[in-house]
């Protein structure tokens, strides 16, 4: 596969940032990085520097002259701000043809921008909770792991969008197990780590302190990552999460692994919160987004930043392709 294949941006809800966001980001990447918009060109707005392109190989040249869109008609004139019903299934069909595009070796990787997962429903009758489950389901993958991923941190939560009183009862050693088998594997895989290392937090204060503060780093984790040690893989843990994310303590591994969604997410949003880049791991595929929303309050109006989406083109870009 070779390393001049473009990647693949999903247009998202175009009602959103989506539209101004890869124009932006065309304009930064143009000499670097080869993608291509799938969406309708008429979101761009009249007079945006654009291609319209046949096919996904026409991409690299094309970025010369404006960003290159693989045209798909969308119907009714978008309005920002005011999603509407007519674009669901247009912003569905646009996501499932990126992932056959890079499924079918004509794109190196996918970047999705944000969707509105109510505009979908309403309007399509979307029913996954997100892009990471329809795209699971597109792979015919069962499990996929997110790892949020900046310049100074990549983490990964266990488990996600669940109140804190259901974790524990959620934080099973075949779900961790799991969860770092993925992670390792596509850090090799995507990231070109030979040997990931892994850091993984535990659940409770101080890990537990041996069990005056909670058992389950005893019970629960310990376990697991003794077995996986004993595999050859390079984990440290459980560790005591309030001191994993200082600057010494983040040269001693390439990703920590937490155990609930703002234990991952609040270090590096804190660190890095423009440059943050979603990942999701366990496709056959390299996915990234950026990691904000479809930010409607300020659409079209030339405000919302663009370094997200940029992160996020950059490290489909120059992640190591599927295999062909």
């Amino acid at each position: 596969m070779s390393p001049a294949l473009p990647v693949a941006l999903s247009c998202g809800e175009p009602a959103g940032v989506g539209p101004e966001l890869a124009l932006r980001a065309w304009e930064a990447l143009r000499d670097r990085v080869p993608f291509f918009l799938i969406g309708d060109a008429g979101h761009l707005g009249q007079g945006a520097p654009h291609v319209r392109i046949a096919d996904p190989g026409e991409a690299p040249a094309a970025m010369a002259r404006g960003l290159p869109v693989l045209h798909r008609d969308f119907g009714p004139p978008v309005t920002p701000g005011q999603p509407q019903a007519a674009h669901a299934q247009p912003v569905i069909d646009a996501i499932a043809e990126g992932v056959a595009l890079v499924m079918a070796g004509r794109a190196r990787a996918l970047c999705t921008a944000p969707i509105h997962k109510q505009a979908l429903a309403e309007g399509a009758g979307f029913a996954y909770p997100g892009h990471t489950e329809y795209l699971a389901a597109l792979a015919g993958v069962r499990r996929v792991v997110m790892m949020l991923a900046a310049p100074a941190l990549r983490v990964g939560p266990v488990t996600i969008h669940m109140a804190l009183a259901e974790v524990t009862g959620a934080l099973t050693p075949a779900l961790l197990e799991e969860t770092l088998r993925i992670t390792h594997d596509g850090l090799r895989r995507r990231f070109g780590l030979s040997a990931p290392r892994i850091a993984v937090a535990g659940l409770n204060p101080h890990a537990g302190e041996g069990g005056r503060m909670g058992r389950e780093e005893i019970t629960t984790l310990a376990p697991v990552l003794d077995r996986l040690r004993a595999e050859g893989f390079d984990i440290t843990g459980p560790l005591s999460a309030d001191t994993m994310f200082h600057p010494a303590a983040r040269t001693r591994y390439d990703v920590a692994v937490c155990m609930y969604h703002d234990q991952a997410l609040i270090p590096i949003k804190t660190l890095d919160f423009d440059r943050g880049v979603n990942v999701t791991l366990g496709l056959p595929f390299l996915r990234t987004s950026p990691d904000h929303g479809t930010a409607f309050d300020i659409a079209g109006q030339g405000l919302a930043n663009p370094a997200s989406l940029i992160a996020a083109l950059e490290m489909a870009g120059a992640a190591a392709p599927p295999a062909s």
